[in-house]
């Protein structure tokens, strides 16, 4: 991980010593994504806001600018965790409850902290009958190809008696960036009526199950925002600022380098590096 930071850094100081004109879009386009990088791991990396490389943003692309000083905005605010949904969320299909998964058993079955995460979504489906429910995240499962993770949860919620007509599934995903973008995908398209957006999972991915959805929604102009977030106290699991930086430059559309950074970050329960 120290050989990437440095990397990186000493790759971003070069590119960010000259002063680049936006005199066309495909000179603008690369400056401004060594910009975002270099904005997002250094404040990963010691928690202080790179003015120099929001500025140089926001002169390279305004639009961009505006957006990634709200972004970092948002990766400031912290974020409560809350055991369950309060009770005064919209109680009609205006409100999606979105479920973020986790990767599945090597035979395809959930692990246990998928079905917990379940229990508290369960518990909010029947708080707000109305709400839409998104279950998020594609196959995982070393050994057995054709599961899903959304698509196990969402036969769970259904045995439990919840109505298939009310569940949406997002089986594409391996990582919680692209469960933001899969579900806005699919959100815009076709459940246009959704503006609240409630996050399901474990205590520790809230936060960056908050941001992600958070920055996507504020990357693509979204009216869907994140509201509120319900979760499954794990007894253990950890998610570094490392790791929502690589998950941020995901979003920004680098893959190659932020899967580099979740090779070597992602260390949750030891479950194995992500594959693309």
């Amino acid at each position: 991980m120290k050989f990437i930071l440095r990397t990186l850094m000493i790759m971003f100081c070069l590119i960010g010593a000259a002063v680049i004109p936006a005199a066309a879009e495909e000179a603008v386009q690369a400056p401004s994504q060594a910009m975002i990088e270099r904005l997002v791991v250094s404040y990963a990396a010691d928690g202080t806001t790179d003015e120099q490389a929001l500025s140089a943003l926001a002169s390279l692309d305004p639009s961009l600018g505006e957006k990634w000083s709200h972004i970092m905005d948002l990766w400031k605010t912290p974020v409560a965790v809350n055991d369950s949904l309060p009770d005064d969320l919209p109680d009609d299909d205006s409100l999606c409850l979105t479920a973020l998964g986790f990767q599945l058993n090597p035979d395809g079955t959930m692990r246990e902290e998928l079905i917990e995460r379940l229990k508290v979504l369960l518990a909010a489906a029947r708080q707000y009958p109305n709400a839409v429910i998104v279950c998020t995240g594609g196959g995982t499962a070393a050994d057995e190809p054709s599961a899903t993770e959304a698509g196990l949860m969402a036969e769970w919620l259904v045995s439990q008696g919840v109505s298939p007509s009310r569940v949406i599934i997002e089986n594409r995903s391996l990582t919680t960036a692209q469960n933001a973008v899969f579900t806005y995908d699919i959100l815009e398209e076709q459940y246009p009526q959704v503006r609240r957006i409630a996050i399901i999972s474990s205590d520790y991915h809230i936060a960056t199950g908050v941001l992600l959805f958070g920055a996507e929604a504020i990357l693509r102009n979204s009216p869907a925002e994140v509201v509120s977030n319900a979760a499954w106290r794990a007894p253990g699991g950890t998610l570094s600022a490392m790791f929502q930086a690589g998950a941020l430059i995901e979003l920004s559309g680098d893959v190659e380098t932020a899967f580099e950074i979740y090779y070597e970050t992602y260390d949750i329960h030891e479950l194995p590096p992500l594959h693309r």
